[in-house]
């Protein structure tokens, strides 16, 4: 029963959080529609340039849903554990007298960082280290290269 709560509660919060991250994108792309029709362009000129400008708003809106969806408050608790985890290794460590309880204390460290690596990696994404094409993707940010081009 508390899972099934559990998991309506998150299912509300992620359509909700998925709302309020496409209300945003919009009103950004409205903006700069806005901005490019007081410099002179036709309404539809002036969307597509917002378009270009601003880039694909739905592989931008997905990313923030994942930046969204690896801050959660387990991760969280699992970081600061990791932390105090590296701490107390280091600690005893340090601290200790006999060669043994030392060893308990780098090993303690040891898996704490390769705790903390694993949550580093499990939140880096293929899409962060594949290259851009020119077809697949627009940039927020455009180059001047391009520009002159077009």
């Amino acid at each position: 029963m508390k899972a099934a709560l559990a998991s309506l509660i998150n299912r509300k919060n992620r359509s909700k959080t998925a709302f309020d991250v496409e209300e945003e994108l919009q009103f950004h792309l409205e903006m700069l529609e806005h901005k490019f029709t007081r410099h002179g362009m036709s309404s539809a000129d002036a969307r597509a340039a917002a378009l270009r400008r601003f880039g694909n708003p739905d592989k931008i809106k997905n990313q923030c849903l994942e930046i969204c969806r690896g801050s959660s408050p387990l991760r969280g608790v699992l970081k600061v554990l990791s932390v105090l985890l590296a701490f107390t290794g280091l600690a005893i460590h340090i601290f200790s007298s006999d060669y043994k309880v030392a060893h308990v204390g780098d090993t303690l460290t040891a898996i704490a960082i390769t705790g903390r690596l694993l949550l580093y990696v499990r939140g880096l994404t293929p899409s962060i280290f594949l290259p851009a094409t020119k077809q697949g993707s627009l940039s927020v940010v455009s180059n001047s290269s391009d520009d002159s081009s077009n």
